[in-house]
């Protein structure tokens, strides 16, 4: 009997993390995934204010641009070579997403009908993807502009959701 008691105990501590306070909080809720976007292209701001208004739990993703500084310190260097200039996924596992994937990805993550569409949409070759994606960022500028001093217009509860 205490070896059944001991085993729970340890399934229980595994499940668990310790918080600041005295006791144990479960750390059963997903965490936040961070989309970094191009903070001066309008096509990725409309992108980050798609997110928020799909997000129905409001904890999916948090924000930052490209340029900020948070960025830089989720991001070492070395990964930060070679990736796109509009959108990327780092995922709770530490992976980054890029292009297509790192749309899917958020579809996926957004649910309902957008992880349907994330379904149909795997099934297009991943290149053939990209290809397409790379299309849209090559042109996203002069569709949609780029100016220096874009900033996501959102409502002060969801600012909380963007880091620096």
């Amino acid at each position: 009997m205490t070896n059944d008691v001991e085993r729970k105990t340890v399934g229980w501590r595994k499940r668990a993390r310790c918080s600041c306070y005295a006791f144990r909080v479960g750390s059963d809720a997903p965490a936040a995934e961070y989309l970094f976007y191009d903070g001066h292209c309008g096509l990725c701001h409309r992108a980050v204010k798609f997110v928020l208004r799909h997000d129905r739990s409001g904890t999916a993703f948090r924000f930052a641009a490209l340029q900020g500084e948070t960025f830089m310190a989720q991001v070492a260097e070395k990964r930060r070579e070679g990736l796109p200039d509009s959108v990327v996924v780092l995922t709770r596992d530490g992976e980054l997403l890029v292009r297509s994937a790192a749309f899917l990805h958020i579809f996926r993550r957004l649910g309902g009908r957008w992880r349907v569409l994330a379904a149909v949409l795997s099934v297009v070759p991943r290149g053939w993807r990209d290809v397409a994606y790379d299309f849209v960022a090559r042109i996203r500028y002069r569709v949609f502009g780029r100016r220096e001093d874009l900033c996501p217009i959102v409502p002060a509860e969801l600012r909380a959701r963007f880091d620096p």
